[in-house]
């Protein structure tokens, strides 16, 4: 911390001016659209017709207000930590002994992906829940993402955010909690463990990071699946991960000029990577994904959300040796599902390990009475 930061946390009231609200309708009313891809599938990437369907709820459905109400009631707070404003939810529990956990998200999410657990997690009674389950829950914007502040220098890498965090908690006064995360919040909480700091008491993650560094010899059926999976992902998924992590900035100016090209960057990851039966509406609602995508438009994080990637991309998902207690949930539709067999190469103290037979890559979001059974019985044994 600098001598000039203060450790204050700020209630934040979320009220976006009119006058932006109208300035998104007239962009969404003066679209010059792209000619129709020339397949009958995504393989091109977002449709036309899906696209089109998406922005016109957007234009004359959606009502915003309704999403900063839910926001603004589960209680909005900001804190500076290493320089730059961090924007975080913060639920506690009606339970007097509820755990704190920090909830963590990655890319192309925000906070609004753990809106449905938010009220299982804190008060497990009032959903037919054990009040023994229940946790005071945490959930950051990252740095560059939602309501955050964007960093103006270089170097808020995966170990950054997480001793970012690390500084989080105890400020808010718990001297004990654990931590989850997908996405880039699996990154950032499996490097949360690895720094280890006194209060962490465990970590679950949703997206295992257990690729070794050599995967030479004979491999199981699940590591050769692993493989198979990434090489798939390799070949027809990544092109945005690419970019992002050479040049966000030049991408930047269309996500920050255009909404549609904002909404479609992130639509089409709502079909690739969750699990549905052909259109991202089998999983989620246009609300819930266009809740998402307002967290970047509204803020205008395109690019700064896109430099996590060429800060962290190349070095942020390869498995690191752990001693922190550890619990893996596997969904079956995430980008990749890792084999218990790798898990356990770096994972010393693996508390709980179960491979969920419905969801995808945004698993509080898709299915969230799974996840929050996860979680109940991951850190049962640490409590």
């Amino acid at each position: 911390m600098t001598g000039s930061e203060s450790a204050a946390i700020e209630p934040f009231t979320l009220d976006i001016p009119e006058a932006e609200l109208a300035d998104l309708g007239r962009r969404l009313e003066a679209v010059r659209w792209p000619d129709r891809e020339s397949v009958d599938n995504w393989s091109q990437g977002a449709p036309l017709e899906a696209v089109r369907a998406l922005v016109e709820h957007w234009r004359t459905r959606y009502d915003w207000r309704r999403c900063e109400r839910m926001l603004n009631g589960f209680g909005q707070y900001r804190t500076e930590i290493d320089g730059v404003g961090i924007h975080f939810l913060h639920v506690r529990s009606p339970e007097a002994n509820a755990l704190p956990i920090i909830l963590t998200h990655g890319w192309p999410g925000s906070v609004i992906e753990f809106s449905k657990v938010i009220g299982p997690l804190t008060d497990p009674a009032a959903h037919g829940g054990d009040p023994a389950d229940a946790f005071h829950v945490v959930v950051p914007s990252l740095p560059g993402y939602g309501f955050s502040d964007t960093p103006r220098s270089t170097g808020w890498s995966v170990q950054r955010i997480a001793a970012a965090w690390a500084a989080l908690m105890p400020r808010l006064g718990y001297s004990r909690y654990v931590a989850q995360g997908g996405d880039w919040g699996a990154a950032i909480t499996t490097m949360l463990g690895r720094l280890w700091p006194k209060e962490l008491a465990a970590i679950h993650v949703n997206m295992p990071l257990v690729m070794p560094a050599d995967v030479s010899g004979s491999l199981s059926e699940g590591e050769a699946r692993m493989l198979s999976d990434m090489e798939d992902y390799a070949r027809v998924d990544n092109g945005y991960a690419i970019q992002q992590s050479t040049r966000p900035q030049t991408l930047g100016y269309g996500l920050a000029d255009s909404p549609v090209g904002q909404a479609a960057w992130i639509y089409e990851k709502f079909w690739s990577w969750t699990d549905n039966q052909g259109s991202p509406t089998d999983a989620l609602g246009m609300d819930e994904m266009l809740d998402n995508i307002m967290l970047y438009w509204l803020p205008n994080k395109g690019a700064s959300s896109a430099r996590l990637y060429w800060e962290s991309f190349k070095g942020g998902f390869g498995a690191v040796e752990l001693d922190v207690p550890t619990g893996c949930s596997v969904f079956p539709h995430d980008i990749y599902r890792a084999p218990r067999s790798w898990a356990e190469r770096s994972i010393h103290n693996l508390i709980h390990w179960n491979e969920v037979d419905r969801g995808g890559h945004f698993a509080a979001f898709e299915q969230p009475a799974l996840f929050v059974d996860e979680l109940r019985t991951c850190f049962r044994s640490i409590r």
